[in-house]
C-alpha cells in the first residue's frame, strides 16, 4: 500500500548538465505496528543528513513500542505524536552531547604551551580545527518531517517545517478532490510570526530577511545553533524562550469510505515543481502525475519514482527553455515522494467507466496571454487493462461479453476546468468525434511508411484560425 521515489539534489551548469551538490539529505519511514496502526514519514535535512536519518530510525520506536492502540482517544493520539517529536530531539540532542562539550573545550580553551616552539604550535593549531571541523559536521544539521498515522480509519498528520501532505479523494465519477493538509511553517506563515512576536521576536524583521540561520523554517528537529545557542543569533536575541521549535501541527481526517491515495513530500519535490509551473497549480499537477502513474501500473515503488523522475525533468526543462522560469530552476533539493494508496483500486480495470473502469485524471497546464483568469485544464484518461490489447486488437482470452472493440467505440475523455479561487469544477464528456472510425484491423503504412490520419483536427484548426486571424497564421495541415 505505499511506494517511496527519490532523486538527489543538482545544480545545472550553463549547458543543462546537472551535479549533485552534496550526499541527499532526505529520509522516511514507513511501518506496520499492531492494531491496524500504521506510520509513515518524510524527513528532508540540511547542513547534513545525520538529523532526518536519526528521526527515521527513532520515531517509530517513541510511538509504535506499546505506546498506540485501537482505544486510545484522539486526544491521546495528539499527546503521544507531540510527545514522540519531543523525544526525538531530546534524545538527538543527547547523542551529541560529548561531541558538543569537545567543541565548546576546544574553542574556549585553545592548546597553548609557553615552552613549545612556534612551528609545533602551529601543528597544533591546525590540529585543533580540524578537529574543530570534524565535530562541526556530527554535531550540525536539522530536519524538517511530515509524519502521518493511521490507526482507527483516522489519520493524523503530525508536521513540523515545510514538507506538504496531500490527501486525494476519489469520487465515483473519477474526478480527485485534493487536500492540502496543514501550511508550511515558514517565516511567510502569519500565525507562526504572531508566534514570535509573542516571545520577543521581532516579526517584522523576520519577515523582512526571510531566513533564521540561512533556514525558512520556523519549526524544525535538531539544528544545536538555534535551539540551544539561540540568544547568540541577533535575529532572535530577544526571545524570552525557545523560538524554533520541534512541537508538530496535528490534523486529523476521517478515512472511512475514502478511496484514494496520500502524498508525503520533501519540500525539495514540491518546490521543484513550483518552480517550474508556478505555486498555483502545483498541487492539482502532483496529484495528476500520481494518478497517471497508478493507472499505468500496480507497483507503488514504481509509480512513486516515475513522478519524482517527472518533476525532475520538468525542472530541467524549465531551466534549459531559458524563458521566464528557468532563473528559478538553476537548482533543485534532494526530493523524496511517499505515495499511500487508500482502498484504491488496482489496474486490471475494464476498459470504459460505464463496464467498471476508471477514469485517471492528467493535469495539462494551460495558459493564454489574452486572459487575466488562472485556470487548468484536465484531461480525464480511462485506460484499458494491460494486455488487453494486441498490435491494435483485442485478444480475445482477456475480453468479456459485450465489451467494445477499438473499431466500434471511441475513446472516451473528460475535461474539467478548474478555477483556482474558488476550488468549483465542471465536467462534459465528449463523444470522441475527433476520432476518425477505424476498421477492425490495424491500419497498413503506404508506401512512404505512413498510415492514415486518425484523429480530424479540421475543428481546432478553424478555432486557432478564428482565434489568431490578426496574426496571419498559417497553421493546418501541411
Amino acid at each position: 500500500m505505499c511506494g517511496v521515489g527519490s532523486a538527489p539534489n543538482c545544480v545545472y551548469a550553463p549547458d543543462g548538465k546537472g551535479t549533485q551538490s552534496h550526499p541527499n539529505e532526505d529520509g522516511h519511514l514507513r511501518f506496520r505496528g499492531e492494531d491496524g496502526c500504521f506510520l509513515y514519514g518524510v524527513f528532508n535535512g540540511y547542513d547534513g543528513s545525520r538529523v532526518a536519518s536519526y528521526v527515521s530510525q527513532f520515531l517509530t520506536a517513541e510511538l509504535l513500542l506499546g505506546q498506540l492502540n485501537s482505544t486510545h482517544t484522539d486526544n491521546d493520539v495528539r499527546r503521544l505524536l507531540t510527545q514522540a517529536f519531543s523525544g526525538v530531539e531530546k534524545s538527538f540532542f543527547k547523542s551529541i552531547d560529548d561531541a558538543l562539550a569537545e567543541k565548546a573545550d576546544l574553542n574556549y580553551f585553545p592548546p597553548h604551551n609557553e615552552v613549545a616552539g612556534y612551528h609545533q604550535l602551529s601543528l597544533q593549531g591546525q590540529k585543533m580545527q580540524e578537529r574543530l571541523k570534524e565535530l562541526e559536521q556530527e554535531v550540525s544539521g536539522g530536519a524538517t518531517a511530515v509524519v502521518a498515522l493511521i490507526l482507527n480509519s483516522k489519520l493524523y498528520i503530525a508536521n513540523v517545517g515545510s514538507n506538504r501532505a496531500l490527501l486525494c479523494k476519489s469520487s465515483s465519477d473519477g474526478q480527485n478532490q485534493v487536500q492540502q493538509i496543514g501550511r508550511p511553517h515558514n517565516t511567510d506563515n502569519e500565525d507562526e510570526l504572531q508566534r514570535l512576536a509573542g516571545i520577543g521576536v521581532d516579526p517584522a524583521r523576520v519577515k523582512q530577511v526571510g531566513q533564521i540561520a540561512g533556514q525558512t523554517s520556523t519549526r524544525t528537529i535538531g539544528d544545536y545553533r538555534v535551539k540551544l545557542n539561540y540568544t547568540d543569533i541577533d535575529l532572535l536575541s530577544g526571545a524570552k524562550s525557545q523560538p524554533i521549535i520541534a512541537e508538530p501541527e496535528i490534523h486529523r481526517n476521517q478515512l472511512d469510505g475514502v478511496t484514494g491515495f496520500l502524498l508525503l513530500m520533501s519540500e525539495g519535490l514540491i518546490s521543484a515543481l513550483e518552480s517550474a509551473h508556478g505555486p498555483e497549480q502545483a498541487n492539482q499537477e502532483m496529484v495528476a502525475m500520481v494518478a497517471a502513474q497508478l493507472a499505468q501500473q500496480s507497483d507503488l515503488e514504481a509509480a512513486a519514482q516515475a513522478v519524482v523522475e517527472q518533476v525532475k525533468r520538468l525542472h530541467h526543462d524549465a531551466y534549459a527553455s531559458g524563458r521566464q522560469r528557468a532563473p528559478r530552476c538553476a537548482r533543485h533539493e534532494d526530493m523524496t515522494l511517499l505515495v499511500r494508496t487508500l482502498d484504491y483500486p488496482p489496474v486490471d480495470g475494464l476498459l470504459t467507466p460505464t463496464q467498471g473502469g476508471r477514469i485517471y485524471p492528467v493535469s495539462v497546464p494551460y495558459s493564454n496571454s489574452q486572459s487575466t483568469s488562472k485556470t487548468s485544464v484536465t484531461l480525464s484518461l480511462v485506460m484499458p487493462c494491460q494486455g488487453t490489447l494486441t498490435n491494435g486488437t483485442n485478444t480475445a482470452s482477456t475480453v468479456e461479453e459485450g465489451t467494445p472493440t477499438p473499431g466500434s467505440q471511441s475513446p472516451t475523455a473528460t475535461l474539467q476546468s478548474t478555477n483556482t479561487q474558488t476550488q468549483s469544477s465542471s465536467s462534459s464528456s465528449g463523444d470522441g468525434s475527433l476520432f476518425r472510425q477505424r476498421g477492425s484491423q490495424a491500419a497498413q503504412p503506404d508506401e512512404t511508411g505512413r498510415v492514415p490520419p486518425y484523429v480530424d483536427f479540421s475543428q481546432f484548426y478553424r478555432l486557432w484560425g478564428s482565434d489568431h486571424a490578426d496574426t496571419h497564421s498559417t497553421l493546418g495541415p501541411q
